[in-house]
């Protein structure tokens, strides 16, 4: 039988990991749920050591705190020294639907790294993230368009990574864990291009659908519409964006795709949101990715 092990990823959001272990306990094909406590200061801790080892449940404490790609890194290396044939992954502000993995394990053995539709918890019709189709250049940001594209099923080589996706113990054997000097932003999207280039199957199961609620100005449009770009109100967040995003574009992508990146940031920061003092900040980050240096970003932490 498949093992299926579940990874949660938590910081300071303890109402939430409470919901999100009440929904996972229902799940039968779970195994085990792995709970990785991100150094949170809100008394989850506390009530995780009280949950250790109870219904399948299994928690740890980090020292610090490593962001998302740290808690990644760490629980995914777990789940694989646990024995997980499958790990489930996800962070404590998300809710699988009930019947969510078992849409996920219907395609078991026919795909590497796969997940469920990402809508957003205040609005179902609306996806969480807007995603790119496959093959060109449209970026959708409604269910019914997600639907639409769908063949047998599935959306093939789109996933929205860490948000319930399923990654299969051959993967991981190849390719490692996340990158955990990323912190956060652009650790998912690293992960997801390593898979790729690996030849991973990837793919969006348009059944399994995943709650996630939508914070930032994810795909805010610019240049007339003619495209977008990731906006967030945290100078943490858009630090990290900024630096892994160029590292992973020079990596994965080539300069090319780094110089359209700066245009964007430049054109969006001069034109689109006025915050001129954005661009010297951006430019920092991704001279500090580009030297290997992913300590800069500490700089922004409460």
């Amino acid at each position: 039988m498949t093992q299926v092990v579940a990874v949660v990823v938590t910081f300071n959001r303890l109402d939430l990991l409470r919901r999100l272990v009440a929904r996972l306990r229902e799940v039968p094909e779970v195994a085990e749920i792995l709970v990785v406590d991100n150094a949170s200061t809100d008394g989850t801790g506390e009530w995780l050591r009280g949950q250790d080892g109870t219904d399948r449940v299994l928690a740890r404490t980090l020292a610090d705190n490593t962001g998302g790609a740290g808690g990644f890194a760490d629980g995914l290396t777990w789940a694989m020294e646990r024995g997980a044939d499958l790990a489930w992954l996800m962070d404590d502000d998300g809710l699988p639907d009930a019947d969510c993995l078992g849409l996920l394990l219907e395609h078991e053995g026919d795909l590497d790294f796969w997940g469920p539709a990402v809508l957003a918890e205040q609005d179902p019709s609306r996806l969480c993230f807007p995603i790119r189709l496959p093959g060109g250049t449209t970026v959708v940001h409604r269910m019914s368009e997600v639907e639409a594209a769908a063949r047998d099923g599935l959306v093939p080589g789109v996933v929205i990574p860490f948000n319930g996706v399923l990654v299969t113990r051959d993967l991981v054997e190849r390719i490692g864990v996340p990158r955990a000097e990323f912190f956060i932003w652009g650790d998912d999207v690293e992960y997801l291009w390593r898979a790729e280039r690996d030849g991973a199957r990837i793919a969006t199961v348009v059944a399994a659908r995943f709650r996630h609620p939508a914070t930032d100005d994810l795909g805010t449009p610019m240049m007339r519409g003619r495209t977008t770009y990731n906006h967030t109100p945290s100078e943490l967040k858009h630090y990290c964006m900024a630096r892994n995003n160029t590292v992973n574009l020079r990596t994965y992508r080539g300069w090319p795709h780094v110089l359209m990146f700066w245009v964007k940031t430049v054109w969006f920061y001069l034109l689109t949101r006025r915050q001129p003092g954005r661009i010297p900040m951006s430019a920092r980050a991704a001279y500090a990715g580009l030297r290997g240096d992913f300590t800069g970003h500490r700089r922004y932490l409460s």
